[in-house]
């Protein structure tokens, strides 16, 4: 990944620096083969011009409850139930939680999936590789992101990078296994773009991306040397296809990072004080905010984590006992920010008139047990959960499937992860049909054979 920080210093996942990159002139750097791009450049395909829809996934990392979000249970005992009342959403089409009062307000505009769920181990990495790839990672093969599969089937649109991550990859969720935060088979030409700062600092400036004029001309004198050493070495170089590769492929990674529109996308400055205090000044509604100038400006895909880690914060993961959170801090923290960070983006969208032409997912790992734990929290729960859509093609204001009584597993219709990545491929006009180049070449499909997407949401 290629990572911007907020001290206006690239960095690669290596450690090398923007200095570095630009002076050797080759994205080598930055860990990606020639070999790579060539079968990038060669397999990729892109879709017809025109082409709008975006996606934006919020990953709810920690996994709130379903019976305190999306899924009340009124009529349950008080020890499954849980504290809080449910609250009717706008246009009267089902219920939520009351400490979701602002999602209320918007509930025309997305629908509610009450039947997600998984057969993996309770551990939260399972869940994200499962509900970021569709699959759960096997036999050493991690699977792509959605996002990056976007990269990969679709290309940019601009000057900005077709996948972004904020504000950075997941951090240790406790299973020290891959998240599926990156491209996975399809090599690093297509692993997301990543901004290493926090929006909502004071300090917080968009990324210097503009090399100054001496480290221009050092990495014009360096890349003339290596290609005159390439030169002496490799008969007719310039000619070769490789050579071809190597000036374009620096050419698409220079733009990124010299594109005054790349770093117009970034720069919250340009919004005004009301609309930044609207998403909340926190990590999570300053990234919100982000994650609509990027779609507005051409990225294909946003990923935001709402949070980083499940380890000594407030998060979704309410267990009830420290290092983790109480049911009662996810009322008094996680929700508030969470709910207006979420309202702010739909009412953003759907003022630009933007909402239809961008799929706003919101996602998580698992649920949680139906029962209260003893410390007043609830655990890890992947045999039912609620997931939830908006924009993209979706219609709002329904509920797709059901959970039983208790919320425990599911009545209706049973949605698995890979059902709910192939939502996302649907909306983007995906061939559910289509292949990826796998493991050595060997073509991939790009959902398992008898995926289908959750087409009540459309």
């Amino acid at each position: 990944m290629l990572n911007i920080t907020g001290q206006g210093t690239a960095h690669t996942c290596d450690g090398v620096s923007r200095r570095d990159f630009l002076q050797v002139g080759t994205l080598g750097a930055a860990g990606v083969s020639l070999a790579e791009l060539e079968r990038a450049r060669a397999e990729g395909k892109t879709r017809p011009e025109g082409d709008r829809r975006s996606v934006i996934m919020i990953f709810n990392l920690g996994a709130p409850s379903q019976f305190e979000t999306f899924d009340p249970k009124p009529e349950a005992p008080s020890e499954i139930r849980g504290p809080f009342k449910p609250i009717p959403v706008a246009g009267g089409g089902f219920s939520i939680s009351e400490i979701l009062p602002r999602h209320a307000e918007h509930g025309d505009k997305f629908s509610v999936v009450r039947s997600c769920y998984h057969t993996a181990a309770a551990v939260h990495d399972t869940g994200h590789q499962m509900m970021q790839t569709g699959r759960l990672f096997t036999g050493g093969v991690n699977t792509p992101h959605a996002g990056c599969v976007a990269s990969y089937l679709q290309g940019r649109r601009t000057d900005l990078p077709p996948h972004v991550v904020l504000p950075e990859p997941m951090g240790s969720t406790g299973g020290n296994l891959p998240h599926g935060q990156d491209a996975g088979f399809l090599g690093k030409a297509h692993d997301p773009f990543v901004l290493m700062a926090d929006p909502s600092k004071e300090n917080f400036r968009v990324p210097d991306l503009l090399p100054p004029k001496s480290i221009g001309e050092a990495r014009l004198d360096r890349r003339k040397r290596l290609r005159q050493i390439v030169d002496t070495t490799v008969k007719d170089f310039e000619g070769s296809e490789n050579a071809k590769l190597l000036d374009s492929s620096f050419q698409a990674a220079f733009r990124i990072i010299t594109s005054e529109k790349a770093r117009a996308a970034f720069d919250l400055s340009q919004e005004s004080k009301k609309t930044r205090d609207r998403y909340g000044m926190n990590r999570f509604g300053q990234c919100c905010l982000m994650a609509r100038r990027l779609v507005e400006a051409g990225v294909r895909c946003v990923t935001v984590n709402t949070f980083l880690t499940v380890f000594n914060e407030i998060t979704w993961d309410i267990h009830g006992t420290k290092p983790f959170t109480s049911i009662e801090g996810m009322r008094d923290i996680v929700a508030p920010m969470y709910d207006q960070a979420y309202s702010a983006l739909l009412e953003d969208l759907t003022q630009r008139g933007l909402l239809e032409d961008t799929l706003v997912c919101n996602l998580s790992e698992f649920g949680r047990t139906p029962r209260v734990n003893p410390a007043g929290g609830r655990d890890h729960w992947p045999q039912c959960w609620s997931v939830y859509f908006a924009g993209g093609g979706v219609q709002g204001g329904r509920v797709i499937g059901k959970s039983d009584p208790i919320g425990a597993y599911p009545a209706e219709h049973p949605v698995a992860p890979n059902n709910a990545v192939a939502t996302i491929f649907k909306s983007l006009g995906f061939d559910l049909e289509e292949e990826l180049p796998g493991p050595s070449g060997r073509p991939f499909p790009l959902v398992d054979q008898g995926t289908e997407a959750i087409d009540e949401l459309f």
